[in-house]
C-alpha cells in the first residue's frame, strides 16, 4: 500500500516530515475534521473551529504546505470573492517498518559543542600542570 496526500506519493522522509509537521497542532486536527465534512468557507470554518481569521490562516497556511487543503476563490451571487477550502484526499499507514526504512536515509548532525566558557568563569587550558604543594612551597624558603 502506498502512502499519498492528493496526487504526491509520499517517498522521502521530508514528504512525511512536512505532513506529520501539519499536523501536529491540535487546530489543524480541528481543521482537517471540519473540511472532512465537506469545503468550507473561510468564515465559516473559522466559526466552526472557534478560532480568528487570521489565526485560520496561519494553521491552512501549513496544511496548504503540506499539501492535505486546498483552496478556491469564488464569486457569490452577490459579486462578493469567496475562498473555499477542501481537504485533500491522503492514506498515510504508519508502520515500524516504515518508520525503519525512512530513517536509514536520515543523517543527524552531532550536538553542537558548549561554549569553553561561561561569562566570568575562566576556564584553564588543558595542557597546564595542575599545581601540588611542592610547586607552592619551592620559592618560600
Amino acid at each position: 500500500m502506498e502512502n499519498f496526500v492528493g496526487d504526491l506519493n509520499l517517498k522521502k522522509y521530508e514528504d512525511y516530515i512536512s505532513v506529520f509537521d501539519a499536523l501536529s497542532h491540535p487546530a489543524r486536527i480541528k481543521i482537517t475534521g471540519i473540511l472532512a465534512q465537506g469545503r468550507q468557507y473561510v468564515s465559516e470554518l473559522a466559526r466552526l473551529a472557534n478560532i480568528s481569521r487570521p489565526l485560520l490562516y496561519m494553521h491552512l497556511k501549513k496544511l496548504e504546505a503540506a499539501r492535505l487543503v486546498t483552496s478556491a476563490m469564488e464569486i457569490s451571487k452577490s459579486g462578493k470573492a469567496m475562498k473555499y477550502y477542501r481537504l485533500e484526499d491522503f492514506r498515510i499507514q504508519v508502520t515500524k517498518e516504515l518508520l525503519d526504512g525512512l530513517s536509514q536515509s536520515i543523517l543527524l548532525e552531532p550536538p553542537a559543542r558548549p561554549p569553553a566558557e561561561l561569562p566570568g568563569r575562566a576556564e584553564k587550558p588543558e595542557t597546564e600542570e595542575p599545581e601540588t604543594e611542592e610547586s607552592e612551597t619551592e620559592g618560600k624558603e
